[in-house]
């Protein structure tokens, strides 16, 4: 017996290792919006192969709901041994598909794996030739309802842009604010993935360690090739402990400042991924989204948009495109951001991509992802090409250049604008705010945060912008590019959680609502408002102030908050007011104290 009991946990243990020993293996919790993998065999493959596994095999799944007939055609990808992320393997048999199911009950699933050069980037389906193996392999599977808790992304669905200004959960209709780092831009720059940017000679003394987060890594969280990750791993924990619902990476900067992210197996490479990399990767992703946190994938930098194909997008940038859509779109909360400070707006350390090629950007990723995720683009050139029916873009991910974050306010609602003016309106984010050299610094320079609070933070916010992420300036420490503790900014992290209770708190009717900064006297104060329903308004200066509600009928209640602490809506000096004309706010509880907003609303 105890002969048997060895062989069997020998046994166990390689099906652990090489978990894949027959086509068609269904692994994940089979219910809704949770990640449903199915592996295959297929054939033999290296990262660096004479037959090229990425190019040349083209594997899609269409996945079918049988009651109701919604259908996703999902890319597959080549996954080594299928284990690659733990075993570091670079050669296998294994292909693997994600998938996201939105719907409980039957699913049907229909393979379709072909062989030919540059198949995958390939779209014709006629007169190609089958690679075998599980070509025309079809199957199903069924799926339950997610037992996960309210808070989990996979009970409330994915988030769509739904044609308003704010995303919303498929499934609980709820409405998604965000606030969150957006530095430094290269997260994935970590000495415990796998790769060969750790000592390639090219800024390798960038590559980070991210030891100050190893203190928040939890027993049970997840690691991989014993132990490894649980620095990073930690970094998201502690965002989450803050309050903060997202952070934003880039995928590749090769060519860029940074240059030790890329999801190929070297600097020089773009055919050819890195599978272990990339299932390490996966590791970090899925345990974000587990915690909360929405994923911003920055495709490109600024310096390598025209990297790829020499500014087109070719065969290089359609792979790359592909590779991240088949690996990691299965999550729920999550954007593409197609590239940092696009376009010919006076930077002439790159190849510029022109507004045809911005366009063609959009077009390909939407073509290729099959759950029509978020898709927005930064500011370099100005946006004005890309709005309306002109592009496939559903947003904006904006970025400002003054340093005491003045330019927030109106230029959101300047693309917000001008977007709804070109018949398409946008869910708008200020992703960048401030200049280079500064935006957020650390605590210890400025622990106060007013500027970046007020103007930044809230400034987002009143102008009808769904949110907010924080770059580090380059001339500070904790730079972009240096910055391994989140903890260098944990009493802005504070601030950027009240304005977060503020708005899912108040449950406010913000698709209804628009910037009207002109109802309210003063000097730069800010408005969000529905008039003669509700008001949220930012005396910058503090002070009395009077609000317009000439257009208005019925009474008003009259709350405040403070932006710096959070906490309970208070009173001031006036408790109601009056519809009909022109009705001062009264000052707030603290009335030398510059930061609240207050909440105006019909009784």
């Amino acid at each position: 017996m105890r002969i048997l009991n060895s062989l069997f946990l020998i046994g166990l243990t390689a099906l652990l290792l090489n978990p894949v020993t027959q086509a068609g293996e269904i692994s994940g919790e089979l219910q809704k919006w949770h990640k449903v993998t199915i592996a295959f065999n297929g054939p033999e493959c290296s990262e660096t192969g004479d037959v090229n596994p990425f190019m040349d095999y083209r594997l899609n799944v269409t996945f079918t709901h049988a009651a109701s007939g919604k259908s996703y055609q999902v890319p597959g990808y080549f996954a080594a041994d299928g284990n690659a992320g733990e075993t570091s393997a670079d050669s296998g048999h294994v292909w693997k598909v994600h998938f996201a199911p939105d719907e409980t009950g039957k699913w049907e699933y229909a393979v379709e794996f072909k062989k030919g050069k540059w198949i995958a980037l390939r779209t014709r389906t006629s007169k190609v030739d089958s690679a075998e193996f599980m070509d025309g392999e079809t199957g199903s599977f069924n799926i339950a309802p997610s037992d996960k808790p309210a808070s989990d992304f996979r009970t409330k669905g994915r988030l769509q842009y739904v044609g308003k200004r704010y995303l919303q959960f498929a499934d609980s209709g709820e409405i998604f604010y965000k606030c969150g780092p957006d530095s430094p831009e290269n997260f994935l720059a970590y000495a415990d993935f796998d790769g060969t940017f750790h000592n390639d000679g090219i800024k390798d003394d960038l590559v980070k360690t991210w030891e100050p987060h190893l203190k928040d890594w939890k027993p049970g969280d997840p690691t991989w090739q014993n132990g490894k990750g649980k620095a990073m791993i930690g970094a998201l924990n502690y965002l989450k402990s803050k309050g903060m619902n997202v952070f934003s990476f880039l995928t590749n900067n090769v060519n860029g400042d940074d240059k030790n992210v890329f999801p190929y197996i070297d600097y020089n490479t773009l055919d050819r991924m890195d599978c272990s990399k990339l299932d390490q990767w996966e590791v970090v992703f899925q345990h974000g989204q587990e915690l909360g946190l929405f994923l911003h994938f920055k495709m490109l930098e600024a310096e390598n948009q025209g990297y790829l194909d020499f500014g087109a997008v070719g065969g290089n940038t359609k792979l790359y495109y592909r590779e991240l859509i088949a690996r990691f779109g299965h999550h729920l909360a999550m954007n593409w951001n197609l590239c940092e400070e696009i376009g010919d707006w006076g930077a002439t350390h790159c190849l510029p991509m022109d507004e045809v090629q911005r366009r063609a950007m959009a077009q390909a990723v939407r073509d290729m992802d099959p759950y029509d995720h978020h898709l927005v683009i930064h500011n370099g050139a100005w946006f004005t090409p890309m709005y309306g029916n002109q592009s496939e873009l559903t947003g904006a991910s904006l970025q400002t250049h003054l340093k005491d974050f003045s330019l927030v306010h109106d230029q959101v609602k300047k693309v917000l604008d001008e977007a709804k003016s070109a018949g398409k309106i946008w869910a708008v984010a200020c992703d960048e705010p401030g200049d280079a050299q500064s935006s957020l610094i650390t605590d210890a320079e400025d622990p106060e945060h007013y500027n970046a609070r007020t103007n930044g933070l809230w400034g987002t916010f009143l102008a009808g912008g769904w949110g907010t992420e924080w770059y580090f300036g380059y001339k500070h420490p904790h730079s972009d590019l240096t910055c391994q503790d989140y903890r260098s900014r944990d009493l802005f992290w504070d601030q950027g959680k009240a304005c977060l209770d503020f708005f899912y708190g108040q449950q406010l009717p913000v698709n209804d609502m628009e910037c009207m900064d002109d109802l309210v006297s003063g000097e730069k104060n800010f408005c969000l408002a529905e008039p003669g329903n509700v008001y949220v308004v930012l005396l910058k200066k503090g002070g009395e102030q009077t609000l317009n509600l000439k257009g208005a009928q019925g009474s008003f209640s009259v709350r405040w908050y403070h932006t710096k602490e959070g906490g309970k809506l208070r009173s001031g000096t006036v408790k109601t007011i009056e519809g009909g004309d022109f009705r001062s706010l009264g000052l707030p509880p603290s009335e030398t104290d510059r930061d609240w907003v207050a909440l105006i609303k019909k009784i």
